[in-house]
């Protein structure tokens, strides 16, 4: 796809979700990173409820890092995974703490050496967390609008991201992170798509009305 026609489609998605963010509620570095970690194969609503009453109480990588991982295990129940994903956590803080002395690091490069911190989720921590988005993280909504739209024909999420990475300039990194997620969830959907509601339906390779 020619780079005009891509940025061409993202302005009209702008227009249709002039208000798309992150929809995962947190207040540090750290906090995104667990709400990121907890995210994987969870809803975001899910992980907005779990996480309040845990960031109340353990808000610092500190606490984690103190924390027993049966008490992890338990706080985090709710998002599925949980043994797992307590695993990741705990390993992340004491990596966190113990290389990085307390603070998330905020390079791509040291994010993906993070337990849990794969290269997506370290797209949405340099985005959401130090605004300076280096890539686009491909979640299941970015994929089938790429596949669907014709932004690429690979399936492997980290060569759709660098399909997206061709054709997008990176001053559209915020909002192709963010537009292709809320689509996704609002109007292209994957069993039922809203094709007679899509802006962006004459560029689509499946419609279906």
């Amino acid at each position: 796809m020619k780079k005009d026609t891509a940025i061409q489609i993202i302005e009209s998605l702008k227009k249709d979700y002039p208000d798309a963010t992150c929809s995962l509620d947190f207040s540090t570095p750290f906090q995104m990173l667990v709400s990121v970690v907890l995210s994987a194969q969870c809803t975001d609503e899910r992980v907005n409820k779990t996480t309040p009453a845990i960031f109340e109480k353990y808000p610092t990588v500190y606490d984690f890092y103190k924390m027993d991982i049966n008490t992890l295990e338990e706080l985090i129940h709710p998002c599925g995974f949980y043994k797992a994903k307590a695993r990741n956590l705990k390993a992340a803080s004491k990596m966190i703490v113990e290389v990085y002395d307390g603070v998330v690091p905020n390079t791509m490069e040291e994010l993906i050496k993070i337990p849990g911190v794969g290269r997506k989720s370290a797209n949405v921590i340099m985005l959401e967390a130090f605004h300076n988005p280096q890539g686009i993280a491909v979640d299941t909504h970015a994929k089938r609008i790429s596949n669907r739209i014709g932004f690429s024909k690979e399936t492997d999420p980290l060569k759709i991201e660098q399909d997206l990475i061709k054709v997008f300039p990176k001053k559209y990194f915020y909002d192709v992170n963010h537009l292709l997620v809320w689509h996704g969830r609002k109007t292209c959907i994957a069993r039922n798509p809203k094709c007679e509601n899509c802006s962006i339906k004459d560029f689509c390779k499946n419609k279906t009305k």
